[in-house]
């Protein structure tokens, strides 16, 4: 049976906005066409495809992963699920760390669990002068990262380098002040393990590791916070995005590695979720 766009919308099961999104993905059309050709006729091949892609949704497989992409900081990201889906709760952290990286200084940037590349390459968007290491313990999201790099930055991905470590363990110690970074930025894993949302929605599909944060959730910012001192220099900033009740604690760990300054910025809706201190000893 022939069905147009509209039809095939209709009895898709799925919200209006995200079978739009599948349509455009197999018709590989914007949006606003497939609004404004809703009549169009699909061939059987294409509504086989649409109808395998919207029951994979039904089930709850993310939408970004169904379509390969999620825009993100006006940019539209290659994901797979290897790595996590980038989220606007995340574009506080880069709006924060942007604070501290004024326009034409050169500075050293670090983005530890760096996933997609979301975080690093904004800034490097954003910052043109900035030279920025970018570290994940997943060699697949890292090759998912430089693929981004590659297409978004063009010739400037070269002032990404990219180092397969677990936080900070492939991280060379600096031998000096000039080879400490200016800015370490991190969006960690930050849910404890039995966390009952781990089996709702969108992140029963997405890398548990770049979720789970141990046993009470704060275990991967401890260990950031504790490690970050030998590689910042003097008034560098650490800034990890976290949990919505996990801003106390997380100035806790940062006061008690000697940091100061210490702040947490709430995000769009309001909710505690970037936490940065100042490495001054």
């Amino acid at each position: 049976m022939s069905l147009t766009l509209v039809q095939w919308l209709r009895t898709s099961r799925l919200p209006p906005l995200e079978a739009r999104v599948l349509l455009s993905h197999v018709l590989q059309a914007s949006p606003a066409w497939v609004v404004a050709h809703d009549e169009t006729v699909l061939d059987e091949a294409m509504k086989h495809r649409l109808d395998a892609l919207a029951e994979r949704r039904r089930r709850g497989e993310p939408v970004a992963y169904l379509v390969g992409e999620k825009e993100f900081w006006g940019m539209v990201f290659k994901v797979t699920p290897e790595v996590l889906i980038p989220r606007p709760d995340t574009e506080t952290l880069i709006e924060t760390a942007l604070r501290y990286i004024p326009k034409g200084q050169e500075m050293r940037v670090l983005d530890l669990g760096t996933g997609s590349g979301a975080i690093a390459i904004a800034i490097a968007c954003e910052r043109p002068q900035v030279r920025l290491w970018a570290a994940d313990v997943s060699s697949a999201a890292l090759r998912v990262a430089e693929e981004n790099a590659t297409r978004l930055l063009q010739q400037d991905a070269a002032r990404i380098t990219w180092c397969r470590s677990d936080w900070f363990a492939a991280i060379p110690l600096p031998r000096g002040e000039s080879e400490r970074f200016s800015v370490i930025v991190s969006n960690p894993p930050y849910i404890a393990a039995a966390d009952a949302h781990l089996d709702e929605g969108d992140v029963r599909f997405e890398p548990r590791g770049a979720l789970v944060g141990g046993a009470s959730g704060w275990e991967a910012l401890q260990t950031i916070v504790q490690q970050a001192p030998a590689y910042l220099r003097t008034g560098g900033v650490l800034l990890m995005e976290h949990g919505y009740d996990q801003g106390e604690v997380t100035r806790t760990l940062l006061r008690n590695a000697g940091l100061t300054q210490c702040e947490t910025v709430r995000d769009l809706a309001g909710v505690p979720r970037v936490t940065s201190g100042v490495y001054a000893p």
